[in-house]
């Protein structure tokens, strides 16, 4: 993998300077190698982690699977590119298994997310069957640590 790349998926927020410093490369070959990365649609996008955990709003996500029906000559294509539309919607992937398609979706409530399975995701069409699982706790996000347990001070006693 491109060195580049890999230093920005560690943490997006280096510097090009940073980023020189540590492959040992000049400051302008890292924007221009950046820029061509960008270009070519390699770095699609630049986005924070956050722990919703220690925000005050309200917050829910759920992995929806997905049975459809593909639709001949574009096969799961078209169904994707449609829930990919929906603001709710934050991932869409294609399956193997026992399901075609899995999404994460965000809503404020558990009430939000049962209503858009049952009053936009059923009513499609090509959508066979559904099985809404509800996220708990998140451990860990991107390759993020975002959830971790209080350290424990007191000592282990072994009897």
């Amino acid at each position: 993998m491109n060195k580049i790349l890999k230093v920005l998926e560690e943490n997006a927020r280096y510097t090009n300077q940073e980023i020189a410093v540590m492959l040992g490369i000049t400051e302008d070959e890292v924007a221009q190698e950046i820029h061509r990365l960008e270009e070519d649609g390699i770095i699609r996008g630049y986005k924070t982690i956050v722990d919703r955990e220690k925000l005050s709003d309200e917050y829910v996500s759920a992995i929806i699977e997905l049975r459809v029906t593909p639709k001949r000559d574009l096969g799961f294509d078209e169904i994707a590119e449609k829930l990919a539309e929906y603001p709710e919607v934050e991932d869409v992937y294609l399956m193997s298994g026992g399901y075609d398609l899995a999404l994460l979706i965000s809503g404020r409530t558990f009430k939000d997310i049962a209503l858009f399975v049952s009053q936009r995701l059923a009513v499609l069409d090509s959508v066979i069957s559904t099985a809404t699982h509800f996220v708990l706790s998140r451990y860990k996000e991107k390759g993020v640590p975002v959830y971790l347990l209080p350290k424990d001070e007191r000592r282990s006693v072994w009897l």
